[in-house]
């Protein structure tokens, strides 16, 4: 997408445009704007558009839900695709969803469907049950969500040197860290300390971006835990960055 403007250098988004209402590397929303630049971009030059949507109904400000399937005039450059697995918390579930109005794209999507083992019979009768859950489901776990976000939140901004923003979407943030190397930090962590018994585990931010060295004192959080898991995990953080910067080298 060079040739049409400069992305910013954000985890992923120079490797691939992604859509998705409900989800961007830095968990924010696409504005009705965005999306539908994204549709026409893919209309003009004859481009396939991939629009994980995997997150949709977890937004926390009440933005109205919305595909990228709904442009019907890019329906032939449109493809949404869902898995239970983040949808449902059915971790495990390797099962999900490849939606296309384009016949052809389709078509071969089969062939490569039928030459490749099936999902388990039990995942596939588990899913198609979940799809039949009620808008309260959502509801309630986007609720939940949106406490731990806070919870988290609240945490880390009660952390000396740490920046983060407000995710608005998904259940993960990206957060900067006041340590030299939080792949090292990590190890450190894990092999050398511990708060009455406990550490945390995060996954270092490096991994995430195109760029070397980019996001080398970054984290990627996931507030999937219960609220008093996740306030803990914060206190221990805090305790663990404090010990780890205090070090003699």
């Amino acid at each position: 997408m060079a040739f049409i403007r400069k992305l910013p250098d954000t985890p992923e988004r120079l490797e691939h445009l992604k859509g998705g209402a409900g989800h961007l590397e830095r968990y924010a929303l696409l504005s009705p704007e965005e999306m539908r630049l994204m549709a026409d971009i893919a209309k003009e030059h004859g481009l396939f558009l991939i629009s994980d949507e995997v997150y949709r109904e977890f937004v926390y400000g009440g933005e109205p839900l919305a595909s990228m399937a709904q442009f019907d005039d890019a329906a032939e450059n449109v493809v949404v695709v869902d898995s239970i697995s983040k949808r449902f918390s059915a971790c495990g579930a390797r099962v999900g969803i490849l939606v296309s109005r384009n016949r052809e794209l389709m078509a071969q999507a089969l062939k490569i469907c039928q030459g490749r083992l099936c999902a388990a019979t039990l995942d596939q009768l588990g899913a198609a049950a979940l799809y039949g859950v009620g808008s309260d489901y959502f509801s309630a776990v986007r609720e939940e969500y949106h406490r731990r976000r806070d919870t988290c939140m609240e945490g880390l901004s009660q952390i000396p040197g740490v920046v983060c923003e407000c995710p608005k979407g998904a259940f993960y943030l990206m957060a900067k860290l006041p340590v030299d190397d939080t792949d090292k930090f990590q190890t450190w962590l894990l092999e050398e300390f511990q708060d009455n018994g406990e550490t945390v585990m995060f996954a270092p931010g490096e991994g995430f971006y195109g760029t070397p060295g980019k996001g080398r004192d970054e984290v990627r959080l996931a507030y999937i835990l219960k609220q008093a898991d996740l306030r803990r995990a914060m206190e221990v953080l805090a305790h663990g960055i404090e010990a780890y910067n205090s070090r003699k080298l």
